[in-house]
């Protein structure tokens, strides 16, 4: 099932959001994982995170793709309950955007490499080192979690001129 994007301005995007405990990991999130995916293939997606879809628990999902020759291949997997253990490497700038912030686009500076520990989709602790792309699009859903947007790494300058654009989508949120 498609699931509604939550747009700037609705407060959740806001909430440092809570663990799931493996108790109530059942079958509703794997549902919800599920969702999560095909709502990222339908809006053309490399990430989402609970919090866009309105869920205030730390779960993200990313669906990357990548070329290894002639061959495009995705790197695909569920993130519950991570934590950053070390963010290192050269700082670059990279265009970003964000299915909550519908036309906006910015260059953000962030770490080339961050290593994460999680649980996968059969609660399995995962403990990897990722770099290039896939951490940066790991750390921007990752933000998500911990109640933060890419919007808040941008120059108060910045932030000025995509004032009007923020309004608008705060407005979306009404409708």
């Amino acid at each position: 099932m498609i699931l509604p994007i939550i747009f700037y301005g609705n407060p959740i995007l806001r909430k440092k959001n809570l663990d799931i405990d493996a108790i109530l990991y059942k079958k509703e999130i794997n549902q919800l994982i599920k969702d999560m995916f095909e709502t990222i293939h339908q809006v053309k997606g490399l990430g989402l995170a609970a919090p866009q879809i309105g869920k205030n628990i730390r779960i993200f999902i990313v669906d990357i793709p990548f070329i290894i020759g002639k061959k495009v291949k995705n790197y695909k997997e569920v993130f519950i309950n991570a934590k950053i253990i070390k963010l290192y490497g050269k700082e670059y700038f990279f265009n970003e955007g964000c299915l909550s912030f519908p036309g906006i686009n910015s260059y953000i500076k962030r770490k080339s490499n961050v290593l994460i520990e999680y649980y996968n989709n059969n609660l399995e602790k995962k403990k990897k080192i990722f770099t290039g792309i896939c951490a940066r699009v790991i750390l921007h859903e990752y933000d998500h979690i911990e109640g933060k947007l890419f919007i808040d790494y941008l120059s108060k300058r910045k932030k000025k001129l995509i004032e009007k654009k923020l309004s608008s989508i705060k407005n979306m949120n009404s409708e």
